[in-house]
């Protein structure tokens, strides 16, 4: 089998940099990724997985919190995301969201964000680094931890803003030390799974790689199913 072909939505600003590290990690992963963005075709049906990614905050338009003057908003992206994951859920094709792309998978599904999580939570640690210095502890009887095991992980953080209430059909997959969510997984399939964290920094740490295992995964058995029922059409 081909490898899938996994759409990743990137950040104007950002998306030149980041992209080719997410490329990698779907790569090593055993997918292929084709970078998206507003002003980009963008086609659910061309792909087997989705990536929501990371940079720029989400519009508060779209779950009814405040402006925030030192907020960076696109909201072409928003839009964007916003109909690729809801068109992803129903064509059941596998999502990832990073850090901003988690928030996405959130709000899309219906659900809202903590616009100063750590003035919620004060006792997280804030952190602003690439580097894994953020200690996040996955919650038993979730997907995440059948991919990450049970130890808790060193992550990076590079976000100010957190799930709040969540979106339909959505549960808690990790939380940190002082309670914050830090991932989200979609409770049944289709498979949807979204980290506060930026695990295409931490390429290096095979439970990191696991993500995007999980993802790329996914897709194959997403795209094996779609051929066999492709062939038994055809057959018919």
């Amino acid at each position: 089998m081909s490898r899938p072909l996994i759409g990743v939505t990137t950040s104007k600003r950002s998306g030149w940099r980041i992209f080719p590290l997410v490329a990698l990690n779907v790569w090593l992963a055993g997918g292929k990724a084709v970078r998206w963005g507003a002003g980009r075709p963008a086609d659910v049906s061309s792909i087997d997985g989705l990536i929501i990614g990371g940079g720029d905050d989400i519009s508060p338009d779209l779950y009814g919190g405040e402006v925030v003057a030192s907020a960076r908003l696109d909201p072409a992206r928003d839009a964007l995301e916003r109909r690729l994951v809801g068109e992803a859920q129903e064509q059941n094709k596998p999502v990832l969201g990073i850090c901003r792309g988690s928030q996405m998978i959130n709000i899309a599904l219906g659900g809202t964000l903590d616009q100063d999580a750590y003035a919620t939570y004060s006792d997280s640690r804030y952190y602003r680094t690439v580097l894994p210095r953020k200690t996040v502890r996955v919650l038993p009887d979730t997907r995440l931890i059948e991919h990450t095991g049970a130890d808790p992980m060193k992550v990076n953080a590079l976000h100010s803003q957190a799930v709040n209430k969540l979106g339909e059909g959505l549960r808690v997959a990790a939380r940190d030390s002082g309670g914050m969510i830090q991932a989200i997984e979609r409770v049944s399939d289709p498979f949807a799974l979204g980290v506060q964290w930026h695990p295409e920094h931490l390429f290096y740490a095979r439970r990191q790689r696991a993500l995007f295992r999980a993802l790329v995964a996914a897709a194959k058995a997403g795209k094996k199913s779609e051929n066999q029922i492709e062939a038994a059409g055809q057959a018919a």
